[in-house]
C-alpha cells in the first residue's frame, strides 16, 4: 500500500502512527486541505519525514480511508444477508455517505479520485464502489431499486450526499438523502 513500508524501524513506525493520529484530528477540525505542514509539526516531526511516508495528501488520505473502507467492506458482507435488499442498499449507502462526509473536503477528493488511476486514493473509490455495487445488484435483482442505476451512479451519490452535508444543515442533508435514496426505488 502506499505510504506504509512493509518494515519500519520502531521510530518510523511512532513517526507513522503519530503522523496518522495528527491528520486525522486535523482532517476531523479542519478538513483536508489542512496545512501539512501544520500536520508534521503537532506530530513532532519535519515535513520531509511526513512527504517520506506520504508523498502527496490524497496518499495521506489513503492511508487514513484503509481501516474505515474494511469496516464498510465488512458490512456489506453483512448487508448481503439482510432480508430486504432495499433497506440494505439504504443501509450501506447511509454508511457510505457517512464515511465520504468524516472530513470536509473528502467527498470532492474521492470524485476526482474516482477516475484518476495515478491517484493514491483510487484503490479506496473502486473498492467502495465494488461494495456499493453487490448490493445495488442485490436490490436491482429483487425488483426494488431502478434497472439503469450503476455503481458509479451510486458512488457518484454517495459523494454528492456527503458533500450536501457539508453544505447545508444537517436536517436539510437528511432530507436530501432521503429524495436521493427514493428516486432509486422503482415504482
Amino acid at each position: 500500500m502506499p505510504g506504509e513500508p512493509r518494515r519500519m524501524r520502531a521510530d518510523a513506525r511512532r513517526n507513522y502512527e503519530r503522523l496518522l493520529a495528527e491528520a486525522n484530528t486535523a482532517f476531523l477540525a479542519q478538513g483536508t486541505e489542512v496545512s501539512l505542514e501544520q500536520i508534521a509539526k503537532n506530530a513532532g516531526v519535519a515535513i520531509g519525514t511526513l512527504y517520506s511516508h506520504f508523498p502527496t495528501r490524497q496518499a495521506l488520505l489513503e492511508a487514513l480511508m484503509r481501516e474505515r473502507i474494511k469496516t464498510i467492506t465488512a458490512r456489506t458482507r453483512e448487508l448481503r444477508e439482510h432480508p430486504s435488499p432495499g433497506e440494505a442498499l439504504d443501509t450501506w449507502v447511509r454508511a457510505a455517505v457517512a464515511h465520504a462526509g468524516s472530513y470536509r473536503g473528502l467527498a470532492t477528493s474521492l470524485m476526482s479520485a474516482f477516475e484518476d488511476e495515478s491517484s493514491a486514493l483510487h484503490a479506496a473509490c473502486r473498492e467502495l464502489t465494488t461494495a456499493g455495487e453487490l448490493l445495488l445488484d442485490r436490490a436491482q435483482q429483487a425488483g426494488v431499486v431502478r434497472p439503469d442505476a450503476t455503481a458509479s451512479d451510486l458512488f457518484a451519490l454517495v459523494n454528492a450526499m456527503a458533500w450536501a452535508g457539508e453544505s447545508v444543515p444537517a436536517d436539510q442533508a437528511e432530507r436530501l438523502l432521503a429524495f436521493s435514496l427514493d428516486g432509486l426505488r422503482t415504482r
